[in-house]
C-alpha cells in the first residue's frame, strides 16, 4: 500500500498492485484494473517513486538475508 492524496487533501493508502494506468491531465489520474479511478494531488512521477520504494521495501524484507548465514 502506498499513501496519497486525493484532491480535497484527504490522505488514503492505495493497493498499489492493482494500478492499471497513470496519466497527467492536468490531474494525476490512477485508473485501477477493477475500473475504479482515483484523482490524486501527487505527480505522475511521485506516485510512480512510491510504488518503486514500496517493492524495493517488500522484496528487501523477502529476499534480504538470502546468502547469509545464522
Amino acid at each position: 500500500m502506498i499513501l496519497l492524496n486525493n484532491l480535497r487533501g484527504g490522505e488514503f493508502a492505495l493497493n498499489c498492485e492493482l494500478i492499471e494506468t497513470i496519466t497527467e491531465n492536468p490531474d494525476t489520474t490512477i485508473q485501477l484494473v477493477n475500473g475504479r479511478i482515483h484523482i490524486v494531488q501527487e505527480s505522475m512521477k511521485d506516485v510512480i517513486d512510491k510504488v518503486v520504494a514500496y517493492h524495493q521495501k517488500i522484496y528487501q524484507n523477502k529476499f534480504g538475508s538470502v546468502g547469509k548465514e545464522d
